[in-house]
């Protein structure tokens, strides 16, 4: 096993030297890129067809026909938009011919500058370190989900199955312990690839079955504005339930905070935001599409008792192996999605102790291990320990607060308006030097205002929700 320093600035850690002998390098001394618009889709749709599709029934049993696709589609369409403004800010002054950003906050830092800089990246990684904890609740649940099918198919569907969650929370730590050792962003392509097409597959299955449920017959109770006050709901359950739908939908939407790092794995020719803003429009395009489905046909299938999460709140009892199919689709999928999303929080950890302690060889030597089958590989203890410990931290944290529905909630509430809405707009502001109070400038601050406004009356009713949970919780049986 060989060891060496890598250059002391190096956010990644792995360029390799034969290959700039060979001049297999980019404009910007590193190794080249080799991303496309459908790696930079796959990689969109493992981020954005995430647990949120799950929970999307419920959130229109909330809302009802009327609101509940509207709000969909609104967000998808503020998704999109301003997406395209956050691609061009990738390279800085000019979108094409500038200087690289390799991440949300160098962006900010390149067109906003000051405190905005701070705030960007307490509410980036803030929101990546909420998603780890949040997949990680997720999966557990479909894991758990599993074992509850069968034991419901074996037993008859009124059995006592409550199998505990914490088992399959520390085995879902377990993969992304050896996981999370994946260097970087680079390096997630193929595993971006397998969890896409496991999201389709269990979207698909949930939409699948929610339609063979609604043709099959059965009364169901579906209305124009959802949970009926004094049926379903009091009226202050359904205030605070329909703010959380709204919170869910925004998770829903939840990548921005991974786009930046997204294109900077985008080979430079054709032009890196014109391939993400094709990139942008499949994903969402697609997403969206599956989100109308799964919503809609879950509501109609369900109506306004919708389970908090259709494919393992039991609303589907039978055929017991598909159901197990479309939950072990969800637990492979959000394996991937969780490197995709911690991977630039790992980089920005790594990037800013390798600038604070720049002479330790415990952060900054490489130590070259050859794999069979898998060539080189580059072990960084410093790497291996820290890592370690944030995947142990998220799962302990699930094991405290394993609510699905309300956690999902609060964290598309406090990432939505500033990642998604806020700082596209305001770099476009500033790049563009757009006059103040033109027509473009109005729009733009009131779109960016109403935004403020739905995310916090969203997280206000996540948290009642939380706060709810945790009086009412009974953990499962060991």
């Amino acid at each position: 096993m060989a060891a060496h320093q890598f250059p002391k600035n190096s956010m990644y850690l792995d360029e390799n030297p034969e290959a700039a002998v060979k001049n297999f390098i980019d404009d910007d001394g590193r190794e080249k890129r080799t991303g496309t618009w459908v790696t930079a889709s796959a990689h969109i749709i493992t981020a954005v067809i995430g647990s949120g599709v799950l929970s999307l029934a419920w959130a229109l049993a909330q809302l009802g026909w009327v609101a509940g696709p509207a709000v969909l589609v609104a967000f998808s369409m503020i998704t999109y938009f301003t997406a395209t403004l956050l691609a061009d800010c990738y390279r800085a002054p000019d979108p094409v011919t500038g200087k690289r950003n390799y991440t949300y906050m160098d962006v900010v830092k390149a067109h906003l500058g000051g405190r905005n800089v701070k705030f960007c990246g307490l509410a980036q990684y803030g929101n990546l370190v909420g998603v780890s904890i949040g997949y990680t609740i997720t999966a557990s649940i479909s894991m758990v989900a599993v074992k509850r099918s069968n034991c419901f198919h074996k037993n008859g569907h009124d059995a006592d199955c409550n199998p505990s969650q914490y088992p399959f929370m520390i085995i879902y730590a377990a993969i992304q312990l050896i996981l999370s050792q994946i260097p970087n962003f680079h390096k997630l392509s193929c595993l971006s690839i397998i969890a896409a097409v496991m999201s389709f597959a269990y979207a698909t299955i949930g939409v699948g079955l929610s339609i063979a449920r609604v043709v099959g017959g059965g009364h169901v109770r579906t209305t124009l504005t959802g949970a009926t006050i004094g049926v379903d709901v009091t009226g202050e359950e359904k205030i605070f339930k329909a703010f959380q739908a709204l919170g869910d939908i925004a998770f829903a939407y939840s990548y921005s905070m991974v786009l930046v790092e997204i294109q900077d794995t985008l080979r430079s020719n054709p032009p890196e935001n014109k391939v993400m803003k094709k990139a942008s429009f499949v994903g969402i395009s697609t997403t969206s599409l599956f989100y109308v489905l799964c919503g809609c046909v879950g509501y109609a299938a369900f109506g306004n008792d919708a389970p908090g999460n259709f494919l393992t709140g039991f609303g589907f009892y039978e055929p017991f192996w598909l159901i197990d199919l479309a939950n072990v689709c969800i637990v492979v999928h959000l394996i991937g999605a969780y490197q995709v999303f911690c991977q630039p929080f790992y980089g920005f950890v790594e990037k800013w102790c390798n600038k604070k302690w720049p002479e330790s060889k415990f952060i900054t030597t490489e130590h070259i291990i050859n794999l069979p089958f898998n060539g080189e590989y580059q072990l960084n203890y410093f790497r291996l320990i820290w890592r370690t410990v944030y995947v142990i931290m998220t799962a302990v944290v699930a094991m405290i607060f394993p609510f699905f529905n309300d956690f999902l909630g609060l964290i598309g509430a406090a990432s939505f308006w500033p990642l998604t809405v806020y700082f596209p707009v305001e770099m476009y502001i500033a790049r563009t030097k757009l006059p103040r109070f033109s027509s473009t400038w109005i729009w733009l601050k009131t779109l960016s205002w109403a935004c403020l406004v739905i995310s916090l009356i969203a997280a206000v009713g996540s948290i009642q929700g939380l706060i709810q949970d945790v009086k009412t919780y009974k953990p499962f049986k060991s």
